[in-house]
């Protein structure tokens, strides 16, 4: 619906809002937060620490690939959606990438809780199921119960899903404060947040071709 989309709009900007006047009022790490800028890169001991276990979701593509893509998100961004088919396709085409996401649930409770569930769902081993089902919905994900029916309808019964969120909500919740640590220290104002190997890449109209040649560059020794 138009109001949905509206509402989501005025949340997000209201996000970014808030973003701006805590580094307005933080001046001492401006520089940290330009940081977030495409091309630079992240520290080695920052990226360890990111890409450290646990992880609440299970990593795609080969778990011992040579070049890892950190994709920060919320099922409920519409940017996120658009560039999950690319991140999809350089896993599916290059057997050395893999690929990790990581929930940052910026656009209210049912983005949490969308989050929750594919955390529940990892459990199961059926968390590319939940995750597809999520990030591929041409409805908003407004309430609980949007998440509910979008979940219901790939398959899973929520019942169980929720006595699950029910019995581990104390680590999801970490596991959320923890994405949005990192996602702050690197800079990032809204998702999609993108990291390919160590470099922060722009999440809006990030498409296959651009990853692709990131990826080989970044083999090559020519990223900067």
């Amino acid at each position: 619906m138009r109001v949905r989309s509206d509402a989501r709009r005025l949340l997000l900007l209201g996000f970014l809002l808030m973003m701006l006047a805590a580094s307005g009022a933080a001046s001492a790490q401006v520089t940290g937060i330009a940081a977030a800028q495409a091309g630079h890169e992240v520290p080695q001991a920052e990226l360890s620490s990111i890409l450290a276990p646990p992880l609440a979701t299970p990593v795609a593509g080969s778990a011992q690939g040579d070049i890892t893509i950190v994709d920060y998100f919320d099922y409920n961004c519409p940017v996120c959606r658009e560039i999950e088919p690319a991140l999809r396709k350089v896993v599916a085409r290059d057997p050395k990438v893999r690929l990790i996401h990581k929930d940052w649930a910026i656009f209210g409770d049912a983005s949490v809780y969308a989050a929750y569930c594919s955390f529940a769902a990892a459990r199961e081993g059926k968390y590319s199921q939940a995750h597809d089902a999520l990030i591929g919905s041409k409805d908003d994900l407004d309430s609980k119960d949007d998440v509910r029916k979008v979940l219901t309808a790939a398959g899973f019964d929520v019942k169980a899903i929720d006595a699950d969120i029910a019995r581990h909500a104390k680590e999801y919740r970490a596991v959320l404060a923890r994405n949005e640590r990192e996602s702050m220290a690197l800079g990032f104002h809204g998702t999609p947040g993108v990291i390919v190997g160590n470099q922060i890449v722009q999440g809006g109209g990030l498409d296959y071709a651009h990853l692709s040649r990131l990826v080989e560059q970044l083999r090559e020794g020519k990223a900067h």
